[in-house]
């Protein structure tokens, strides 16, 4: 004789729960707990939505829950904290833009070690610079002209911060193309925008997730690309080498960081399932949406090997204009 049909039913979840526990990995998974993902941005931004895209994806991939966390202030410092006060087990990572390891720490006291204490595990995509500014001229020549024939080239130029690569383009461009910019930081790019498309600073340095909407909206010029080919997002528009400035070559990417106590075997398995999960075509037209250029890491070791490469050449660029944090 069969109980009440109401006794069925956690008998049948019961069943369920325990296919599942019994169930393998999945494939590319590394953990079989949920994962938290640390954001040193506040919700809404564009590191923000980034993070939940990957978060989303790398969930599907693994077969369990990913959180995005966000943990802004303190130029990254205190999302960084919170990642080496979690266990090392992989199931605490940071999403950020690679200037928290290669430009921050050279301009601001960190609690942290960007080489030892941490350790990217792979990019998920690439953001160039654009230089912008008002409809002044057809090109960067032409640019160039109108700004010294105002006050005899003085002027000034905008960065989203200080001691950040949209600050030391501005130095370089101003002092190769002999002009007199001030440097006027800005805390985020949307006030430096507005400023801009107002007229109260000249020029700026941007990220192409930021300013390709203004770009596009008509509301500011782009009169180059600071990267070693064109932008697939302005295809037109050449790059700052291509017009006489190679020394102007910045892009930050955003990627998934780790405590450097972590295994390298279990790096190289959260590398393995996030490259996978990136790129994906759904992931990647998502990306291209947001302004980047979708872009992956073969191991953990070679991007460490770049973080390193881009702090010592940033570490030179900020002794030789004389960087501060108050600049």
């Amino acid at each position: 004789m069969s109980g009440p049909p109401i006794l069925l039913r956690p008998m049948k979840a019961l069943a369920a729960a325990l296919a599942i526990a019994a169930a393998p990995l999945a494939a590319n998974a590394w953990t079989d707990k949920p994962v938290r993902i640390l954001v040193p941005a506040p919700a809404g931004g564009t590191a923000d939505i980034v993070a939940r895209v990957v978060a989303d994806a790398v969930s599907a991939e693994i077969g369990q829950p990913v959180i995005v966390e966000n943990k802004p202030g303190a130029g990254g410092a205190i999302a960084v904290q919170a990642l080496r006060s979690a266990p090392a087990d992989g199931q605490t990572l940071l999403i950020a833009a690679s200037n928290i390891l290669t430009e921050v720490p050279l301009v601001m006291k960190t609690s942290f070690d960007p080489v030892k204490d941490v350790k990217p595990v792979t990019m998920v995509g690439r953001a160039n610079l654009v230089l912008v500014a008002g409809a002044h001229a057809r090109d960067l020549k032409g640019l160039i002209g109108h700004l010294k024939s105002h006050n005899g080239g003085q002027g000034s130029f905008a960065s989203y911060t200080a001691g950040t690569s949209s600050h030391y383009a501005g130095l370089i461009f101003s002092k190769k193309a002999r002009l007199d910019l001030t440097h006027i930081p800005y805390p985020g790019s949307p006030p430096a925008l507005q400023n801009l498309m107002g007229g109260q600073v000249d020029i700026m340095f941007d990220g192409m997730p930021t300013a390709l909407p203004l770009v596009k909206a008509g509301k500011l010029v782009a009169y180059g690309v600071t990267a070693k080919t064109r932008s697939v997002h302005l295809p037109n528009v050449p790059t700052m080498a291509e017009q006489g400035f190679a020394e102007i070559e910045f892009s930050n990417w955003l990627g998934t960081i780790v405590s450097s106590e972590l295994p390298a075997d279990l790096m190289s398995r959260i590398n393995i399932a996030t490259v996978k999960a990136v790129m994906t075509p759904k992931v990647r037209d998502r990306l291209v949406a947001a302004g980047f250029e979708p872009a992956v890491s073969d191991s953990p070791d070679k991007l460490a090997q770049s973080v390193k490469a881009d702090y010592k050449r940033n570490a030179q660029i900020v002794k030789t204009f004389g960087i501060t944090l108050n600049q």
